[in-house]
């Protein structure tokens, strides 16, 4: 018997050397970079985004779980109406801006003519700016500058659309949409009626 008490004793001796030295933990960052494969809302995310809203807290004003608000903007699920409904009053947009069913289903994937990244002095406060189309750009990682290049379009026109929701012409919502293939009546939203 006294031999298995000194048995007991090493492995718990061993036990706290091991949570000295290993217990520390792995250290993960604290937000994974998502593919862009992996976005299936979006919209949605873009959003948040711009609003400098975390999935987190969207969920604790919802009152429900951090993963369905993952689920829906990772694996594109449709929430329940009570909570399509509280999400859209929250964000102030209708439901068919951000959980529209036929480009969450579509999913698609913008290519990127070149790298690009995305610069937070693009963000600005003013009180009238397209939060979609700057999310949109922080979504992708897109510069402001390679967008509007890619699109075909000056750079300060470009800016107008994002920082003071101006509307394009009808041949430049036609670039805008076929870029980021998602329909214009969305992208352009926060500029009124189309």
């Amino acid at each position: 018997m006294p031999s298995n008490q000194q048995e007991t004793h090493n492995i718990q001796a061993w036990s706290l050397i091991n949570r000295k030295y290993l217990g520390q933990g792995v250290r993960v960052k604290r937000f994974r970079r998502p593919k862009r494969s992996q976005i299936r809302n979006r919209v949605l995310l873009a959003v948040l985004m711009a609003k400098d809203i975390k999935l987190s807290r969207l969920a604790e004003d919802l009152g429900i779980s951090s993963r369905s608000v993952s689920a829906w903007v990772y694996e594109g699920r449709i929430p329940s109406n009570n909570n399509i409904d509280k999400t859209c009053r929250l964000l102030g947009y209708p439901p068919h801006i951000l959980f529209n069913e036929a480009l969450i289903r579509q999913s698609p994937i913008v290519c990127q003519p070149t790298p690009s990244r995305f610069m937070k002095r693009s963000i600005t406060s003013s009180p009238r700016s397209n939060v979609i189309l700057t999310g949109l750009c922080m979504v992708y990682d897109f510069s402001v500058t390679d967008v509007s290049i890619w699109i075909g379009v000056h750079p300060g026109t470009f800016r107008k659309w994002l920082h003071s929701s101006h509307l394009p012409t009808p041949a430049l919502q036609e670039k805008a949409e076929a870029f980021f293939r998602i329909p214009r009546h969305i992208l352009f939203a926060d500029c009124g009626t189309l």
